[in-house]
This record gives structure tokens, C-alpha cells and sequence, in this order.
């Protein structure tokens, strides 16, 4: 059986007596992207960094194919690792040309060096660009001159430390593309780091959910997306709407009907959580229109507060009549009813979760509860 191209066993991390990591496992295939998510602080770069040997770990051990290259009485130093690193600020060296960054670190004859670097700026779209300084280039261009870089020695694993969050929103999507593209025809392993759930989604194999310095969720995006661990890891990607019950009789009485509750005992607190996108508005103040399907619960009556257009779906907020809660519906095209206009809502009930409410001071994803209905 073939080694993965990259294994993270358990590792831990401590600075001082501080723990930043604990309990972290990863793995990657050769030509595999998976994205470490999370907000700042979470420890996404310290992880990167322990994995490129430049922090060293407290526990657990680091292989690249098969190879130990950290652990309890090993560690290598970075360019002993075969990783490749690139960091949000680039950092190409400023009195080096174009050529002679890429080059940096290469071993081999001068021919080969130069053959190696041709391919690469070729591979990255800078073709006549080796005697430019890069204090000549944009922002974009400079991103791709670290790629090539990073990308010259054959690196087995790639490490990525947002790499795209200084670039300009309307390159950020052309550029995040044909890297991804280089980075799948080289082979490497790449471990994104991100605080960006679209750039995760649109970039990823694979996604770690991290919070307080351990992963809460791991899986392929729509699975992550669409069966989030606690309601926490749904916020996190989206806007959330959230109606508290309690379970009686494995069920949970709301204003949209009654929700099953598996999994949770009678008088369990609970959270039923489900996304903007997924109210669906199909009756008018009235109460006339479309009824709704099984899926769709029980239509209950909201007044519109605001609405925004927000270039491809329309934002509409409500005040339910039922307690006054405030929920969010997103609607496509143009929809902008006027403050005060009664309108009827109903959730699909297959997008919908539930989950324990837990403490606001609770963060241990892996131990609440949640159930589809």
C-alpha cells in the first residue's frame, strides 16, 4: 500500500504553557489540495509551520511519503523536508531578479538551473519576465513568481499560508485557478491555509474545520458544507438562522411545525439551525399561493424589516409573528418587498439540523449532538 505524500499523526504543540495544537492528524495523496479553515488564532499557521520544521512540535510525528521527517526524537530542519512554502507576503528577495528568485536554492549546473527556471516561468505565464525586479511587478505577478520558486526544488508537499489574501478581489479567482492547476500538474501535496470558507470550497479535495487548536470536522466540502458538526462549523460558512425548543418526545414544537429530534433526550435544549437560502417565501400576505410540500413544514407569518439587493440574490429580513424572533431569507434575482409587508415563510426540512445548545463558552464541536430531518 502506497505511503500517503503527507501524515500528520496526533501532534500537539505548546508554547510555553500554552497548548496551540492537540491532537492534530492529517493526510494527503499526491496531487491532493486540502484547505486547514478556521478563524484567526486557531492555529492553521502553526501548523503549517511545524509541519515545515520551523516550529518544532510537543508530540505526534510529521512523514513525507513514508518518511519521518518529525517526531518525539527527530527533527529535521525545513530544507530537509522536501516541503515547499509560500507565505502571504511572498517574500522574494528584493536586489534578486525574477530569474535568480526562482533559481534560489537550486542545486544542480548552471544549464540546469537555467532550463529549470524557463520551464517554470513558463508554467506560470511570465514568460520574458527573468530580469525584471519584482518591485516591477503587480501583486499578482509576484504571487506567481513565489509559486515558481517554491515549485523549483520538486517539493513532495506544498505549504500555503494565504497566499491569495493580499491580491485584488478580480484577480483572486484567476489567480487562485491556474495555481491550483500548476500545483496538480507538479504532483505536490498542497496544505492551504485559509480564514476564507469560499476560497476552501472552491480550492479544496478536502477541508479541516479548526478551532482552539483541533480539527472539529474533516471531509470533502459539500460533505462539510451540507452535515456540519455543531452549529459553530454552519456558522462558519454562512449565514445562519437559528430557532431555540426543547425536545419532547423526540420532537420539537416551533412556529413551522413539529421537528424530529434523533439522538436527543426529552427536555434537551436545543438549536434547529438552517440557512438563509433554504426559507422559502411562496405565500403572500393573504396566505394564498403555492402550498407548501411535506419537506416544507408549516408556513408561518413574517413582516419584512429590510431588504437589500446584493447583486445576485436579494436579502430579505424578518420579524416573526410568533415571537418576535428576527429571521434571514435570501432570495435569487431582485426581490426588495417594502418594510412592513406580511409574508408567509417555510423551511425545507431536509436542510435543516439540530443540535444541542450548549454553553456560549463550549467549543468542542466533536461532543454535541445534531440530527437532520
Amino acid at each position: 500500500m502506497t505511503a500517503p505524500r503527507l501524515a500528520v499523526e496526533s501532534l500537539s504543540c505548546r508554547f510555553g504553557a500554552r497548548r496551540v495544537l492537540s491532537d492534530v492528524s492529517l493526510e494527503l495523496a499526491a496531487g491532493e489540495v486540502l484547505c486547514l479553515l478556521g478563524p484567526s488564532g486557531c492555529g492553521k499557521s502553526t501548523t503549517l509551520r511545524v509541519i515545515a520544521g520551523i516550529e518544532r512540535q510537543s508530540a505526534g510525528r510529521i512523514l513525507v511519503d513514508g518518511r519521518e521527517v518529525g517526531g518525539p526524537d527527530l527533527h529535521l530542519p525545513p530544507e530537509s523536508r522536501h516541503i515547499g512554502l509560500i507565505f502571504q507576503d511572498f517574500a522574494l528577495f528584493p536586489h534578486l531578479t525574477v530569474a535568480e528568485n526562482v533559481a534560489f536554492g537550486l542545486n544542480g549546473t548552471r544549464a540546469e538551473k537555467a532550463a529549470r527556471v524557463e520551464e517554470l516561468l513558463a508554467r506560470v505565464h511570465l514568460e520574458g519576465y527573468g530580469d525584471k525586479s519584482p518591485h516591477m511587478l503587480s501583486g499578482g505577478e509576484q504571487q506567481r513568481v513565489a509559486l515558481a520558486r517554491a515549485l523549483a526544488p520538486r517539493p513532495r508537499v506544498m505549504l500555503m499560508d494565504e497566499p491569495f489574501s493580499g491580491l485584488d478581489n478580480r484577480l483572486r479567482d484567476g489567480i487562485r485557478d491556474e495555481t491550483l492547476q500548476v500545483l496538480k500538474e507538479e504532483g505536490a501535496a498542497v496544505l492551504l491555509v485559509t480564514h476564507e470558507p469560499d476560497e476552501a470550497m472552491r480550492m479544496a479535495d478536502q477541508i479541516a474545520l479548526m478551532r482552539d487548536g483541533h480539527i472539529v470536522q474533516q471531509g470533502a466540502p459539500y460533505n462539510v458544507y451540507n452535515a456540519p458538526v455543531d452549529k459553530a462549523a454552519a456558522a462558519f460558512f454562512s449565514d445562519i438562522n437559528v430557532i431555540e425548543g426543547e425536545v419532547r418526545g423526540a420532537l420539537t414544537d416551533t412556529a413551522f411545525g413539529q421537528f424530529l429530534a434523533p439522538g436527543h433526550p426529552d427536555g434537551t435544549a436545543v438549536d434547529i439551525v438552517f440557512r438563509p437560502q433554504h426559507v422559502k417565501l411562496d405565500f403572500d400576505r393573504e396566505g394564498r399561493g403555492p402550498l407548501p410540500t411535506p419537506q416544507d413544514g408549516v408556513p408561518a407569518r413574517g413582516i419584512v424589516e429590510r431588504a437589500r439587493f446584493m447583486g445576485h440574490e436579494s436579502l430579505v429580513e424578518f420579524r416573526m409573528d410568533f415571537n418576535d424572533q428576527r429571521l434571514k431569507a435570501t432570495v435569487p434575482a431582485v426581490f426588495l418587498p417594502k418594510p412592513g409587508t406580511p409574508l408567509w415563510l417555510s423551511v425545507r426540512r431536509d436542510r435543516c439540523f439540530v443540535f444541542a445548545r450548549r454553553s456560549p463558552l463550549s467549543t468542542d464541536g466533536n461532543r454535541a449532538k445534531k440530527g437532520r430531518f
